[in-house]
């Protein structure tokens, strides 16, 4: 991660989502009149005159709230500003100072960080002169009068911000690092997992379905390599998808997978493989990604010698004709096998990346053609005579023969069943292509 980091606190509704998405340049976070629509922190990347920086948009801190997330927001929001070389404490001019703003003043006072009061809806002349109040909080280096909305004043803080910064920064800090998203349906324990491989609370967690919004990033490091862990929000049928919110987090997960390079689906145990279970692989397999099915509350299921094997049967029968997935049975609550998930997604990655010599690809299976060659078409022999990978992000593989048109589905499945028995696809779809010689 970048040394320039940059937190945006305050109260809810103040606009913090507004501002991040305006620093990195994406609409990464998302907004809403409603109070309480960001909970977990989440990163971004932004630069500024030739200064690079990360960004971390937290919950609105909020105290003696009926909200449920109010101590674990609260708690996520102190993180970010540990973590922080810079805290931005965001006031909403519009509504005027509140009994919130000057208790947050008070948490902001124990920091030894450079913090910036930013004066937010400061977007006419009249609502300038009544940000003077803020003066009140007795906190900050100095206030600054922006819009979040039209970005005006922003360049003006960004100019104080960045000298705090010691060094450029890195453009992107996650450039080229493999990334892992975690999916599945609400509730399965998605969030729990990456907290546990973690070590951390990165993520709130509860029994409520849809307690995580936006798609959260982390750095992970084990067996020597580096891998961004992404958790999603749970994805459900359109048809129970009620609110704007949870709309833009399904959202926000579709995206988390296609930028993904493997996929882990979280299946529950307790309810078996579901038809949204399906979707979502099929979705993975689509996007042509790395996956991996993990089957979590493992230790819930009454179990007897064969309870795993059906089990598998009953995935695989549900996902065909996708064969070639692994599954792991998993508890999180037990930490059972938990590393044994992320080595096999490790696995996955290395199989997705895998280059294969086209003299190797050539003699061993250019034998298999020969021994059971495509089968006739009205009279028309098919000869296959080459092979190579194509320099795709995923295993592409160009069959050069003189009659592409006439190779049927079922010979192309054959040629994939060969290629998957004498190299290591594990949980990655390959893509056979057949062109004129």
């Amino acid at each position: 991660m970048s040394s320039n980091i940059i937190a945006i606190v305050g109260r809810p509704n103040v606009g913090k989502s507004t501002l991040f998405n305006r620093l990195i340049g994406q609409r990464k976070a998302i907004m809403d009149n409603v109070s309480g629509v960001t909970r977990d922190r989440s990163y971004g990347h932004g630069d500024w005159t030739g200064k690079y920086f990360t960004v971390i948009d937290t919950g609105g801190y909020v105290h003696g709230s009926d909200d449920i997330f109010e101590t674990e927001i609260n708690r996520q929001v102190e993180l970010a500003m540990n973590e922080a070389d810079v805290i931005l404490f965001m006031v909403d001019v519009d509504a005027g100072l509140t009994g919130l703003d000057e208790e947050f003043a008070n948490v902001l006072r124990r920091t030894d960080k450079p913090v910036y009061v930013v004066a937010n809806k400061a977007d006419t002349n009249a609502r300038m002169h009544q940000m003077g109040e803020f003066y009140a909080l007795g906190v900050g280096i100095d206030i600054f009068p922006i819009s979040s909305q039209s970005g005006s004043g922003t360049g003006e803080l960004l100019d104080e911000v960045v000298k705090h910064f010691k060094d450029e920064g890195v453009e992107d800090p996650d450039a080229g690092i493999p990334k892992i998203a975690v999916l599945g349906r609400p509730n399965v324990g998605k969030s729990s997992f990456v907290n546990l491989l973690l070590g951390t609370e990165r993520n709130i967690v509860t029994d409520i379905a849809g307690t995580t919004r936006d798609a959260i990033h982390a750095r992970y490091n084990a067996f020597g390599k580096e891998f961004i862990i992404v958790d999603t929000a749970g994805l459900r049928r359109k048809s129970k998808v009620s609110e704007d919110i949870e709309f833009y987090s399904v959202l926000r997960s579709v995206r988390a997978l296609e930028d993904a390079d493997v996929c882990i689906v979280m299946l529950d145990a307790t309810r078996g493989i579901e038809a949204q279970d399906v979707n979502i692989i099929a979705l993975a397999e689509k996007n042509r990604k790395g996956i991996v099915i993990l089957v979590n509350k493992w230790d819930l299921v009454e179990k007897d010698t064969h309870t795993t094997k059906q089990f598998e049967e009953e995935i695989y029968s549900r996902i065909a004709p996708i064969a070639y997935v692994p599954i792991i049975f998993t508890s999180v609550l037990t930490k059972q096998r938990i590393h044994k998930a992320i080595e096999v997604a490790m696995e996955v990655y290395d199989n997705k990346t895998r280059k294969i010599q086209t003299s190797k690809l050539n003699d061993l299976l250019l034998p298999d053609i020969e021994r059971y060659p495509p089968p006739a078409i009205k009279g028309k022999f098919i000869k296959i005579k080459y092979i190579t990978q194509l320099p795709t992000h995923n295993p592409t593989f160009a069959f050069f023969c003189n009659l592409p048109q006439y190779v049927k589905e079922s010979y192309t499945r054959y040629l994939e069943n060969r290629m998957r028995e004498h190299f290591d696809f594990t949980g990655v779809p390959i893509r056979l292509l057949f062109k004129k010689k």
